[in-house]
């Protein structure tokens, strides 16, 4: 079992979102509020706390929402799990539509380290069951 170590927004695409206390995601939507929202297999990204660290070993200063993700994990390794996945995240439910993606620019992020972590190890979903989702909620398979 995995937790919920932070929920991230940005009004934008293509910045760094911004640790909140709490979101709340619509069915077939998203996160409300946040720029990646939408109509679309990308509705919402998870990225692991644990990959997270392995840039910080690299030397950066980095934190939650710094790979643009709106939902930072710990405890549960995202990128071994299959597409069509069901994960419960407190009161909600996401199904897994991609891992990783193609990074058409390079960020600052690679520009600093030589290497992101987002394109490899971030995962995206699509919301299957809405709800508000906070740190500290615990994250389970279905």
């Amino acid at each position: 079992m995995g937790v919920v170590k932070a929920v991230c927004i940005s009004e934008n695409k293509g910045e760094r979102k911004k640790p909140v206390a709490s979101v709340e995601l619509r069915i077939n939507h998203g996160i409300i509020g946040d720029g990646h929202a939408g109509d679309w297999h990308r509705q919402v990204s998870l990225l692991a706390a644990e990959s997270i660290d392995k840039m910080r070993a690299l030397g950066l200063d980095v934190d939650s929402g710094d790979f643009a993700e709106n939902i930072t994990t710990s405890g549960i390794v995202l990128v071994t799990l299959p597409i069509g996945s069901r994960l419960q995240l407190g009161e909600t439910v996401l199904e897994v539509t991609q891992i990783g993606k193609v990074c058409h620019t390079r960020c600052a992020i690679f520009y600093q380290a030589g290497d992101c972590v987002m394109p490899k190890e971030g995962i995206f979903a699509t919301v299957i069951v809405g709800g508000i989702i906070k740190p500290g909620d615990s994250i389970t398979t279905m």
